[in-house]
C-alpha cells in the first residue's frame, strides 16, 4: 500500500470517529450550562483543538505504519485509547457521569502513556507527536474532575 494510503487511512480514521462522537454529543452537550473552572476554554475550542490531535495521532501512527512497525500490540494500544477517548465523551456529556468520567480518563492516560512510551521505542518521531494529546488529556483530567466539583 502507497504512503499516501497509508496516512490517508491513519488520519482519517481517527477524525471520523471524532467526528461522530461530535455528532453523537451535539445532542446531549451542555458545556454552556455548566459551572465552568479556573481556565476553561470556551467551547469552540475543543473541537478545533481535537482536530489538531486527531491529526496528529493518524500521522503519528501512519510513521509506524509505513515503516512496517506496528504489530498486534501496538494495534491493541492504539485502537483500544481510541475507544476509551470516545467512550469518555458519551460519558461525561451524554450520561453526566462526571465522577466515573474523570476515572476513565485516568484510564486513557495510562493507555495514551504506554502507547507513547510504545511508539518512541519503534519511531522516536511518532512517539513525541503523542505529547501534545498526553498534555490535553491531562489538562482534560483538570477540567473534569473541576465540572464534578462545581456541579454536583
Amino acid at each position: 500500500m502507497s504512503k499516501i494510503r497509508i496516512y490517508g487511512k491513519s488520519i482519517l480514521f481517527p477524525v471520523v470517529l471524532g467526528g461522530i462522537v461530535g455528532l453523537v454529543l451535539s445532542r446531549c452537550m451542555d458545556y454552556a450550562s455548566l459551572q465552568k473552572p479556573f481556565l476553561a476554554p470556551p467551547g469552540f475550542v475543543f473541537p478545533i483543538v481535537w482536530t489538531i490531535l486527531y491529526v496528529l495521532m493518524g500521522v503519528s501512527y501512519g510513521r509506524l505504519k509505513t515503516k512496517e512497525l506496528t504489530e498486534e500490540k501496538v494495534n491493541f494500544i492504539y485502537y483500544t485509547q481510541l475507544l476509551i477517548n470516545a467512550l469518555w465523551s458519551i460519558f461525561f456529556f451524554c450520561f453526566q457521569w462526571r465522577l466515573f468520567s474523570f476515572f476513565w480518563l485516568l484510564l486513557l492516560i495510562a493507555f495514551v502513556v504506554w502507547m507513547i512510551i510504545e511508539f518512541f521505542q519503534r519511531e522516536k518521531g511518532a512517539g513525541l507527536l503523542q505529547i501534545p494529546y498526553l498534555l490535553w488529556i491531562l489538562f482534560a483530567a483538570y477540567l473534569n474532575l473541576s465540572f464534578y466539583l462545581l456541579n454536583k
